[in-house]
């Protein structure tokens, strides 16, 4: 659609619109962006913090040489903002920290027979590089949502890199969560100095945080590299998804819709409802709202990828949902916990008209980085478990290992690994 101003009615579309309705804006990258993006972590690999310095200053226009903040310079950020917003970022802390803590898992160690016991306990990833989006909308806000559960999980060497020149409300973060590493670099050439290492850059194990289609394909490259690091996952755009009956308010939805549209061009919004009659108030409010939006044209591009969808029931509406598979998904109904225990992909949900998406993007607690595109089928929400790793235990006796010996001889056997059986019999002869 070529704005806004389309209703479409789910039960008029055959199987082939359907598909079409729910495709993402295409985010295709191209063959030249991939080369480029491929010399620039290889130029990296090769040239170390020089290359950091040429990047630094062809893309962002920024000269120093020193890549890494004074640490005076992150202690002084707070001299430079007022007292709201650090009063603001406190108690998103505290939130923030409050629901990762508690995702903390107990270790298991069970006697699954006499004389086999199997334990399971979680170690943190040693090293992490964490990436913040410094352009029109610095994602200070995204350093909580990485640099917090990375400190839960106990990550020795947590790393932050965000193009050049960093502002004050992203330092004072890192200032608040304890995160001293912090590099003025951006783009492609930061994920592979993450990646690979320099002689200022501390090379990591895993790369989390969201980023524009460089980093996203840089991400991409240096994860499929034999001694490159793991990735979070490929984040973006940003999406919501909000479910609504005849009860919900226009305004509400409208205000949620846009506030998503906002993010960038390439961002989807969709609303799935029964009543028509709420679609075509939420369309008039949409307009009245946009005007006085300082990101109003940045919005207007969005909502060219948006939709209105008229289904026939809000069982329809979870269906849909649930093929989409949205990152965010507001449900906004007179029982949304009666939809709830029907929702099967989602990245983050929002139940009800007084939780709003923005709730959970900066304080309620949860985590904001959250997979897109339909990865909501297979990846979750950034939380604790991924700055962690899982480590698995056995211990056998004597007697344990003698009951269970001939099962596993005749397995053994059975995918002809002689020297798997040979283990087991020389112990027990």
């Amino acid at each position: 659609m070529n704005d806004f101003n389309s209703i479409v009615f789910w039960k008029n579309c055959n199987q082939e619109k359907k598909q079409n309705i729910l495709l993402r804006p295409a985010i295709s990258v191209s063959k030249k962006i991939s080369k480029k993006v491929a010399d620039i972590i290889e130029t990296v690999k090769k040239y170390g913090d020089d290359a950091l310095i040429k990047f630094n200053s062809k893309f962002d226009n920024f000269h120093e040489k020193n890549l890494r903040i004074n640490p005076k310079k992150i202690s002084y950020s707070k001299n430079f903002l007022n007292k709201s917003i650090k009063d603001a970022l406190l108690v998103a802390m505290e939130n923030i920290k409050k629901f990762h803590m508690a995702q903390k898992i107990s270790p298991i160690s069970i006697e699954i027979k006499p004389g086999i016991i199997c334990e399971q306990f979680f170690r943190p990833i040693e090293s992490v590089g964490i990436y913040i989006p410094n352009g029109s909308a610095p994602l200070f806000s995204t350093v909580l949502m990485l640099a917090i559960p990375a400190k839960i999980a106990g990550c020795k060497k947590i790393l932050l890199c965000s193009p050049p020149p960093i502002g004050n409300e992203i330092l004072y973060a890192c200032e608040m969560c304890g995160i001293k590493d912090i590099f003025q670099i951006g783009g492609a050439h930061s994920i592979a100095a993450l990646a690979f290492g320099t002689k200022s850059v501390y090379k990591v194990e895993k790369i989390f945080g969201p980023g524009n289609i460089w980093v996203t394909e840089a991400k991409k490259q240096v994860n499929y590299q034999f001694d490159g690091p793991a990735i979070d996952f490929f984040a973006g755009p940003s999406e919501l998804l909000i479910i609504a009956d005849s009860n919900a308010r226009p305004d509400f939805i409208a205000a949620d819709l846009l506030s998503q549209a906002e993010h960038g061009e390439t961002s989807q919004v969709l609303l799935l409802t029964p009543s028509f009659s709420l679609a075509s108030s939420v369309l008039k409010e949409i307009k009245k709202q946009i005007i006085f939006l300082p990101r109003s044209l940045i919005a207007k591009k969005a909502l060219k990828n948006s939709l209105l969808i008229i289904t026939s029931s809000l069982q329809e509406c979870i269906n849909i949902s649930n093929q989409y598979g949205p990152e965010h998904l507001s449900i906004q109904t007179s029982c949304p916990r009666d939809l709830l225990k029907e929702v099967k992909n989602a990245g983050s949900v929002f139940l009800g008209k007084w939780s709003p998406e923005s709730a959970g993007d900066y304080a309620s607690g949860t985590n904001h980085v959250l997979p897109t595109y339909g990865q909501t089928a297979t990846h979750s929400s950034i939380g604790l478990l991924d700055f962690q790793k899982r480590i698995t235990v056995q211990e056998l006796t004597k007697k344990g290992l003698h009951k269970l010996s001939s099962t596993i001889e005749c397995l053994a056997l059975a995918e002809k690994l002689e020297a798997h059986k040979n283990a087991i019999t020389l112990r027990l002869s």
